[in-house]
Order: C-alpha cells, then sequence, then structure tokens
C-alpha cells in the first residue's frame, strides 16, 4: 500500500477557526444561491471597478505562533508600580471575576441588551453598576456607563447645556482637572461654539457661565469642599458638574450632598486593569429632573407579561441612529463588561470592604505625607486623599529616576514638582522605595488620622442594598455570576445574526494576552520606554490596517465608533481651517448612511443635509449632486456607508467621492461594513478621504455586551497632520479620548486577530460573509420579501427582510424578533435602517448547520403567520404574539389556542439545550412611565406588579 501524507493542516486557524463553514458545506451553499464558485459569486457582488488589484500579503501565524509571539512582544513592555494618578490608579482584579467575568464568553460576547428578555442578567449586573455609581456620588439618576472619564465630562458639558436655563454660553473647568479631562473638553466645545473657561475654583464667576466642572479630589491631590461653588451657579441658574473618583467618595463627603447636578468619573480602580489606557467604564449620574437629557444608556425596571420584575434599557428613543442630528450624543458604544466588572467588584467587597480599602489607601498616603514632612519636604495639599504634590525644585529629574530606578513611576508636575498617587495595591514597601527615592530612609510612622476636615468626611450611608449584603463568599459569588450569565443569549449559545453589528468568532487565543500582566498593568502615561511592546503592536498594525485600507496613517485614540466617526469629522474641520475654508460646514448624508452619522456631524459643528435614497436603496445620485452644487465652497464633506446600510455594493460609490471632490468636499465614509471589503476592496483607493474602523466588528473585538469598543480612523495623507493629539503625546489638534490610544489593551484582540488570519484568510473571510448572507436570502425570499439587492440579485454581507407586509394581519416586526428567541436566537437588527424590518447579518464565522437552523426558525415563523393569514387563528391568540415563553408558561395551565409543544420547542429549538428565557415579554412603556433605574427595595417590585 503506497503511503500518502495527509494535506490537512490542523493549524490554519482562519479556515480551521474562525470561517465556520467546511469546504464542502460552501459548495452546498453555492448551489443554494446559484454560484457555481466563491469567485464567481463575489465578482457578480462586488463591482469590477472597485476591486483592488493586489492582494493583501502576509502569511498567517497558528494559534500556538501567536502566543509565543505575543509573549515576546509583552516582555518589552516593562510593568512598574506607576504612582502617577491622573485617573488611572493600581488595582487588584479579584481571581472570582477576572475568570468568570472578563474571561468568560458568556459575558464578553453578549450584544447590547435591546432585546431584553434575553439579557436579564447583563442588565442586572449593570443596574447593580448605576445603584452603585448613584449611591456613592449621591445623586438619583445614574446611566449604565459611558467610554471613559474624559468624554464623561465633555458630555456633562453638553448636557449642562440642555438644560441650563443660563443664557451664557460659557463653561467653567477647575484647573485642577485632569489635563486630559480639560483637553477633551476643549475639543468638544470648539466645533459648538461653547466658551472654555480654565481657571482655579475661587475665579469662577457664576453669572458667565451655563456650567461649571470641579475634580474632587484634584488632578493635584486638592479636597475642598465645593458647596459654595454649586450654590452660586444655582443662584445664576447654571448647573454644577464634580468629577470624581468612586474609592475616595467611600471615604469623602459624596457630590451630591454639595449641591452637585451631575458626576462624572472612572470606575477603573474597581477592579480594571490600567491597559495602557483601556478599556474602562466611565460613570454619570445627575439630578432626577435631569434624567431625561442624560446621555447614553440608561437600565430600568419594568414588568413582564406575567407581571413580573423585569430589566431593560429605559428611554430608548435617545438612541443616536433612532433620533439622528437631534440626539443628545452620538455615544453609542458604552463600556459595559468593564461596567459589570466594576459593579461585581463592589458586590464582592460590599460597603464595609470598600471603605476598608479606601482608609487603607489614604491612611498610607497620609504616612507618606508625614515622613515627607518630617524630612522637610514641601508636601501639598493640606488636604488630600490619596494623591500629594512635593516641591523639588532643581532635583526634579533626580528623584523622578531615582524612583524609576527603584521600580516606581512618579508623576512630573511643572518644572519643580511631583506628584505621588497611592491606590489600592501599594503597601509599606512602596512607600519605604518612595521615601528612599528622596533620600529618606527613616520607617514612616503609621497614619490613624485623615488628612480630610471633618466637614468633609462623608456621613451618608452607601451600597444599602441586599445586592451588596450577600454572602461573599466565593461559592455564592461564583453562582451569582453563573446565574446572571445562564439569563443571558450570548455567541457562546446560538448566532447573533444582527445587521451592521458583525458578531463574529471572538477567539479564545485572541483574547488571551489581555490578562497578561505586561499589558493590563501598565499606566498610559509610562515613560515610552517602559511601553515599548506597546509600541511594537501599535505600529504594526496601524501598517497592516494601512494596506487593508489603502489609507496613510492611523489613529488609534478612538475608543468608540462613534467617537471615530467624530474624530474624523474633526480632522477634516481641521483640514478646512488650514486651508482657509472656515465656511465649509455642510454635510451630505445619505439616508442608507450608517445611523451615528448624523449626530457625529452634529457634534463637529457641521449642518446635516439628508440625500434621499433610490427606490432600490441605492444613493440618489442626482440628487446628491444637486445638493452638493446647492452647499458648493460651504461643502465640508459627505458621509457615506459602504456597502450601503442596505446591505448593496453601489454601483455609482466612485461617482459619488468624485462630485464631492469637484466641490471641494472630503469623503468620510463609515468603516461599519468593512466586514464586506477587507481584501477585495480599499477604502482609500476608491475616493474615500478617511474611515473609522469598528474593531469591535470587522476585526474581532469582541462586544461585552454593549461595550468596549474601538474606532480607529485612517486617513489620506493630506490629513494626517489633523489627526487628535494628546497632552502626553503632543500634537496640534485637541484629544477626543482621555488616553492616547483610546482603550490601547483590546487593540492586542484585532492585531492577533490579523496576525492568525493572514492577508488570504481575511480576505477568504470576506468572501465567506458575502457567501453567507447570499445563502440566507436564496432560503428565505420564498418566505420573505428580500428589500434591496444589487444589479445582479446578490446582496453583500447582511440583507434585509421585509416584514412590514404582515401587519396586514396584525404581526409586528417586534412578534417575529421575540418568537426568535423561542428558538434560541437573537432577532436580527429591528426596524432599522428601514422601519418594519429585519436586518440579517450571518458573518462569516457561522456553520451551514447554525445557520440552517436559523433558516428553518425563520420559515417555521413564516408557517405561523400564514396560519394567521388563513384565519386559522388571530394574532392575539397565536404564538408569536405569546412569545417568548418561559417555563413559567410551560407548566402553567395551558388555556391557549396552540399546543404547548408548539409554544416552547418550536422548529429550530434545542431540547436537550433548550434556551428559555427568564422573563415574558417586557412592557417598555410601563418602564418609561416608572422610571426606575437603581435597585429597587424588594417590596417595590411586588407593588410594581399589582
Amino acid at each position: 500500500m503506497t503511503f500518502t501524507p495527509t494535506t490537512y493542516d490542523s493549524y490554519d486557524f482562519a479556515n480551521r477557526r474562525h470561517i465556520g463553514p467546511s469546504p464542502a458545506e460552501m459548495e452546498e451553499m453555492l448551489k443554494a444561491v446559484g454560484a457555481p464558485d466563491l469567485d464567481a459569486l463575489i465578482a457578480e457582488t462586488v463591482p469590477k471597478s472597485i476591486r483592488q488589484a493586489e492582494p493583501l500579503g502576509w502569511a498567517p501565524l497558528t494559534e500556538y505562533g501567536l502566543l509565543q509571539k505575543m509573549e515576546g512582544v509583552a516582555k518589552k513592555n516593562r510593568v512598574m508600580t506607576s504612582l502617577i494618578g491622573q485617573g488611572y490608579y493600581g488595582t487588584v482584579t479579584p481571581p472570582a471575576i477576572q475568570r468568570n467575568i472578563l474571561e468568560n464568553p458568556a459575558w464578553y460576547t453578549a450584544y447590547t441588551p435591546y432585546q431584553p428578555e434575553i439579557a436579564q442578567g447583563r442588565l442586572e449586573a449593570l443596574l447593580n453598576f448605576q445603584t452603585m455609581v448613584s449611591d456613592l456620588t449621591g445623586l438619583p439618576v445614574a446611566n449604565a456607563s459611558l467610554l471613559d472619564e474624559a468624554t464623561a465630562a465633555a458630555e456633562a458639558m453638553a448636557m449642562a447645556q440642555r438644560v441650563s436655563k443660563s443664557k451664557a454660553s460659557a463653561f467653567f473647568v477647575d484647573e485642577n482637572c485632569h489635563p486630559q479631562t480639560i483637553g477633551v473638553i476643549q475639543t468638544r466645545a470648539e466645533p459648538l461654539g461653547i466658551e472654555v473657561i480654565v481657571g482655579a475654583p475661587e475665579t469662577l464667576e457664576a453669572e458667565k457661565v451655563f456650567g461649571a466642572i470641579f475634580q474632587y479630589p484634584g488632578t493635584y491631590g486638592h479636597v475642598r469642599d465645593f458647596t459654595a461653588e454649586c450654590e452660586a451657579l444655582h443662584a445664576a441658574k447654571a448647573v454644577a458638574v464634580v468629577a470624581t473618583d468612586l474609592l475616595a467618595l467611600c471615604l469623602l463627603k459624596e457630590p451630591g450632598a454639595m449641591g452637585a447636578d451631575i458626576a462624572v468619573g472612572s470606575a477603573q480602580r474597581f477592579g480594571v486593569p490600567m491597559g495602557y489606557g483601556g478599556p474602562h467604564a466611565a460613570f454619570m449620574s445627575s439630578t432626577d429632573k435631569m434624567k431625561r437629557a442624560m446621555p447614553g444608556r440608561i437600565v430600568g425596571v419594568s414588568i413582564d407579561s406575567h407581571g413580573n420584575r423585569a430589566y431593560r434599557l429605559s428611554l430608548q428613543t435617545r438612541e443616536q441612529h433612532i433620533r439622528r442630528e437631534k440626539a443628545t450624543s452620538n455615544v453609542c458604544t458604552a463600556q459595559a463588561l468593564l461596567a459589570v466588572m466594576a459593579s461585581f467588584y463592589a458586590v464582592f467587597h460590599g460597603p464595609v470592604g470598600l471603605r476598608a480599602i479606601s482608609e487603607r489607601v489614604h491612611l498610607l498616603a497620609v504616612q507618606l505625607a508625614d515622613a515627607l514632612k518630617a524630612a522637610g519636604a514641601l508636601v501639598e495639599p493640606a488636604n488630600f486623599y490619596d494623591t500629594i504634590t512635593v516641591e523639588v525644585g532643581v532635583g526634579q529629574q533626580g528623584i523622578l529616576a531615582a524612583a524609576r530606578h527603584r521600580g516606581i513611576n512618579l508623576r512630573k508636575v511643572g518644572r519643580d514638582r511631583v506628584g505621588i498617587s497611592l491606590d489600592e495595591t501599594s503597601d509599606p514597601g512602596v512607600v519605604a522605595k518612595v521615601l528612599d527615592a528622596f533620600g529618606i530612609t527613616e520607617a514612616a510612622p503609621e497614619a490613624t488620622q485623615p488628612a480630610v476636615p471633618d466637614a468633609l468626611l462623608r456621613e451618608s450611608d452607601y451600597l444599602t442594598h441586599p445586592v451588596f449584603h450577600m454572602n461573599r463568599a466565593e461559592s455564592e459569588m461564583m453562582r451569582y455570576m453563573r446565574r446572571l450569565s445562564d439569563r443571558d443569549l450570548a455567541l457562546d449559545r446560538a448566532m447573533i445574526p444582527l445587521g451592521s453589528c458583525t458578531m463574529k468568532l471572538n477567539a479564545a487565543a485572541e483574547m488571551m494576552p489581555l490578562t497578561w500582566p505586561e499589558f493590563g498593568s501598565l499606566h498610559p502615561f509610562v515613560p515610552l520606554d517602559q511601553a515599548q511592546g506597546y509600541a511594537e503592536m501599535i505600529d504594526d498594525l496601524t501598517a497592516k490596517l494601512c494596506e487593508i485600507t489603502g489609507y496613510d496613517a492611523f489613529s488609534m485614540q478612538p475608543n468608540s465608533g462613534a467617537q471615530g466617526e467624530y474624530a474624523g469629522l474633526l480632522t477634516i474641520a481641521a483640514y478646512h481651517r488650514a486651508n482657509g475654508d472656515d465656511q465649509r460646514d455642510v454635510c451630505l448624508i445619505p439616508m442608507s448612511a450608517h445611523g451615528t452619522n448624523p449626530a457625529s456631524a452634529h457634534m463637529a459643528g457641521m449642518k446635516v443635509v439628508v440625500v434621499n435614497s433610490a427606490p432600490n436603496g441605492d444613493v440618489d445620485l442626482e440628487d446628491f449632486e444637486a445638493k452638493a452644487a446647492e452647499a458648493g465652497d460651504k461643502l465640508a464633506a459627505c458621509m457615506i456607508t459602504y456597502p450601503s446600510t442596505h446591505g448593496v455594493f453601489e454601483e455609482t460609490v466612485k461617482r459619488i467621492c468624485d462630485i464631492t471632490h469637484e466641490y471641494g468636499g472630503q469623503v468620510y465614509l463609515d468603516g461599519a461594513n468593512l466586514n464586506a471589503l477587507v481584501g477585495l476592496v480599499k477604502p482609500g483607493e476608491i475616493g474615500s478621504d478617511v474611515s473609522h474602523l469598528n474593531l469591535h466588528k470587522t476585526f474581532a473585538i469582541p462586544h461585552g455586551g454593549g461595550g468596549p469598543g474601538m474606532g480607529p480612523i485612517g486617513v489620506k495623507s493630506h490629513l494626517a497632520p489633523f489627526l487628535p493629539g494628546h497632552p502626553e503625546t503632543g500634537g496640534d489638534e485637541g484629544p477626543v479620548s482621555a488616553a492616547p490610544y483610546g482603550s490601547a489593551s483590546i487593540l492586542l484582540i484585532s492585531w492577533a486577530y490579523i496576525l492568525m488570519m493572514g492577508g488570504p484568510g481575511l480576505t477568504q473571510a470576506t468572501r465567506v460573509a458575502i457567501l453567507a448572507a447570499n445563502y440566507i436570502a436564496a432560503k428565505l425570499k420564498e418566505g420573505y420579501p428580500i428589500l434591496f439587492m444589487g444589479n445582479r440579485g446578490r446582496v453583500a454581507h447582511e440583507c434585509i427582510i421585509d416584514t412590514r407586509p404582515f401587519a396586514e394581519v396584525g404581526v409586528t416586526v417586534d412578534d417575529i424578533a421575540k418568537r426568535l428567541m423561542d428558538n434560541g436566537f437573537h432577532a436580527p437588527t429591528m426596524s432599522w435602517p428601514v422601519a418594519g424590518t429585519l436586518m440579517v447579518e450571518p458573518t462569516e464565522s457561522e456553520t451551514k448547520a447554525e445557520i440552517d437552523r436559523f433558516i428553518t426558525a425563520m420559515l417555521s415563523i413564516r408557517d405561523e403567520i400564514r396560519d394567521i393569514e388563513a384565519g386559522e387563528i388571530t394574532p392575539e391568540d397565536s404564538p408569536l404574539r405569546h412569545a417568548p415563553h418561559t417555563v413559567e408558561d410551560l407548566v402553567a395551565d395551558w388555556d391557549r389556542k396552540y399546543t404547548r409543544e408548539q409554544g416552547c420547542f418550536p422548529a429550530g429549538a434545542f431540547r436537550v439545550d433548550k434556551y428559555w428565557p427568564p422573563v415574558g415579554r417586557v412592557d417598555n412603556v410601563f418602564g418609561d412611565r416608572n422610571l426606575i433605574c437603581t435597585c429597587p427595595p424588594v417590596e417595590s417590585y411586588a407593588d410594581a406588579a399589582e
């Protein structure tokens, strides 16, 4: 017998691990769509005129090879004890939270909880987060997180302007705010015409501003009472904002007790690693009267169809893709996963544990300050929490170097001072090393009294809800985390076929390096020679993204897709200003563009002009050209999504770019749908000037239940000088995020994905994503109208199913979405971009078996609609209207017009591994009319159900 070695490559990550369908399954799918092979399908789908000439070239790494490379890169980062402070602190992540939340795909692969019935676990954890923030800040309403402290402060400024009764157009910023916070506020204010006044709190003239923000504790350590400033602002009908620190508030008087209207800050030090800048969950809380002006997401308590307690996102009409340019903000990505971690940190420690940690940090700082003073050092301020500033004169560089020699980073303040911020990881040994760097060898006596006056010590209780007083044995904590995750439907259970959101595989090998201390423990402002591993990663990721997109430069700073849009438009605006074209402020946005675009343009100070769609879903080229001509020398930009949000490769994209350039505008191509382009089309080669890339979509960063995300922007060379700068790294333009590289640690995920896929693997992923979408369209078109298709009857990587005709017999898109839950699926994107439709995106990662299960479920639902059409059952009596079905439905008395089997085990649902939604259909109207956004007393749930 002749021995023939196998050609099967077990280590081919792209085709064996990431891409779901096997070659044999692809053959079957191609037959269904009527294409002889993948090349032919792509030729029919993607216009030849825009196809890139050269393939992506780099070879892939195996998973093992990737982890070896990552280990080598990690060793180039030098992990030291960073006492730099400035909003970032060492923290201890409880191993139970690291293992059961951060490293658990049940938590990190979930989608934003827009479908509340299958997101009750995340929603409860986020409600815990809101309660924690509300209690600690002393303000009754909190949201479910924002991007980072600096952008939360900028959001607070915009919110203050919306609610203030003052006619002033200026905003006051405490000079003791963190420098990056001041920078982001100034960036946000300029296009909105807001004057920013930076000064000492004593110089505040309340009648001249619509609001003010104060840092508490201040960036250099100052702790002071802002009650008088809040009163002065209120007398002038202005709004008081306090940027604060949750750990400090376990010991210090809360902002609400000072009269603050809004509080913002970062929850990073509640167990979330620094990660060279992120991701971390920012927070915002406010008075009750301002709740409807608050940006971001608010989790609320409602009831389900049985009258039982149920959580949901409240006031969802404020979301930017619904209100477009009238949105309160373009904030799309929250930091849900990190907010969940922070909330569990509070549950893990409880109020007594948090108080103990806070007191320990403070008294250790007092011990350090006392020892420095005893040695004759000039230490400021007199009242502080964890941060002190030491005047060292000409010895500044020597002391900083001496500290670094001892493995400690201190903060350089001005030319003659050094800042020191202690944290949860600090201990007497760290204090001894700091003192040694100052030449002090005497042991520091233990401190027993706080360095704040009695009037600034906290008197109110916090975290009184039972969830923060549960038995904190690890067994009970583990079970609580498991119970919540079991209530959710994430990618570890089933396909999430969301159009425009690209819920693809988030491979374990891509995730592993995040929790390595060499990546997780770096402060974002460490000296560059300590972050050489990060520098290598960012440089190589930038080079590969440039090759993928055809752009010449990238900024990694924007830490969400929506923020990337905003940063891209600011870059365009700065370019026009540099050319003396200050009048250019018109932005053309087709109706088929991504939903955040209009809100981003509004934030960038541009006037939105909407361009119509043609009947086939394309941009109406005649209308586009007419509106470009009308704008003339006022045209700043156009924002297009390609392929369009309608799921089509439009043949006219180059002409749209040409028209924009003819009138002096710049083309912003939204990167939301890049998963249909990688390896086939380079945006920078078809006429686009700038794009943001949703790394949490196309490049495999998981959605985390609604964040984290990253939205770096790529630009052509003429725009490169106008990319965002940062106080820590320089640059002529202002920052858009708190850290120079945004949420830098999760860039590792995208880099790992790109390295393991290789150029050919990325291209094949795009091709298979297009195949999967066309397969679904082909299989469903007999039961459902497919709304938009290209000239050759093909869709891109997603397709829109038109469910509007069923409204004639009383079936809504909601009914179909909720019924899919009974089949064990998350619904596709509902009613966007076209009301009453479902947008489906299978991605390249789903196997044919899972796609077929979804198709079976959809066709089964279509049969149930036919029963209604035939008059065999009414919509009110059908399983569609009663969906989703819970275990409570299964065991209760059954008096429905269909069987338990049909209701609870429809076609497509697993039987042994059946997913049971924990609640019935949630009452949205009740939740908005009775807004409860913190953990209510247990008895109030019973009251709500009556």
